[in-house]
């Protein structure tokens, strides 16, 4: 599993967001949570908006699964928060959309209104990808990250792409190795006298920034070939092989079309 790199490589990395806990939905097949996961995402972009029971319905899903999963309904929260200066991008339904005036100023030449459909969608914007990013969240800190590449490539993604993801992933953890390993590297070259502030111009930090960048590079990419050639002895490929094939029981089958049925009922009374 690659969450195993993160207390060997790099201590201080936090990329794999999975919460070992012992819950339900822990145990679940990654597929199952996966599907699930998409079809609320997709029901949440579908509503229109203004919907607000809908989003209370979709919010109560969330949060009592996050409850079950014993991951922190608080802390998941204040993680999904990261989504909402992304979402500012939709300010600007408060002053295109038709409907009754709000309140209005003067630019210049221009005039520009906000109306109750604008602050209704921009609201409706917000909540929605508030509520989508914890559902991600969710299951991330359920799912281990090698096995939702599985779930991927058991639900048939091009191979190439699930490979892509995967060592993407994993060479993450090999160039902040890198990067930290000089960084330790320059700490101990460096000193200061007591009093004086250490390093040189604004532009002398920036040239040095410039160069450890371009050595973290080339260090980077040798180390991922000698993985790859480690990768290539030991028989690898081009296929990731997993011992773990089974197909969906019917329990799961079920699980994922009623799961998915709900999510299409909501939308469609919406």
């Amino acid at each position: 599993h690659a969450h195993g790199i993160n207390a060997v490589a790099t201590p201080h990395l936090l990329l794999d967001r999975y919460i070992d806990a012992e819950s339900p939905l822990q145990a679940q097949d990654a597929r199952v949570k996966l599907l699930l996961t998409l079809a609320l995402v997709t029901a949440l972009a579908l509503l229109p908006a203004g919907v607000w029971v809908a989003l209370l319905i979709f919010a109560l899903i969330i949060w009592t699964a996050v409850y079950q999963a014993r991951i922190g309904l608080l802390r998941t929260m204040r993680r999904s928060l990261v989504a909402l200066p992304f979402a500012l991008v939709a300010i600007t339904l408060l002053i295109t959309r038709p409907g009754e005036l709000l309140l209005s100023w003067s630019f210049g030449p221009w005039r520009m209104a906000i109306t109750d459909a604008g602050v209704i969608a921009f609201l409706s914007v917000i909540i929605k990808s508030w509520l989508s990013v914890q559902a991600m969240l969710l299951l991330m800190s359920t799912t281990h990250f090698a096995d939702l590449l599985r779930a991927l490539r058991q639900l048939r993604l091009p191979p190439v792409l699930v490979a892509l993801l995967g060592f993407a992933y994993r060479y993450l953890y090999i160039m902040t190795d890198e990067a930290q390993r000089m960084l330790r590297a320059r700490e101990c070259r460096s000193a200061a006298l007591p009093g004086q502030a250490a390093g040189g111009t604004i532009a002398w930090r920036a040239a040095v920034v410039g160069r450890m960048g371009g050595t973290l590079f080339i260090r980077a990419y040798e180390r991922s070939e000698r993985v790859y050639v480690a990768m290539l002895s030991r028989g690898f490929n081009g296929n990731l092989i997993s011992l773990d094939e089974r197909p969906l029981n019917p329990n799961e089958r079920g699980f994922i079309l009623l799961g998915t049925a709900a999510a299409a009922a909501v939308v469609w009374a919406s």
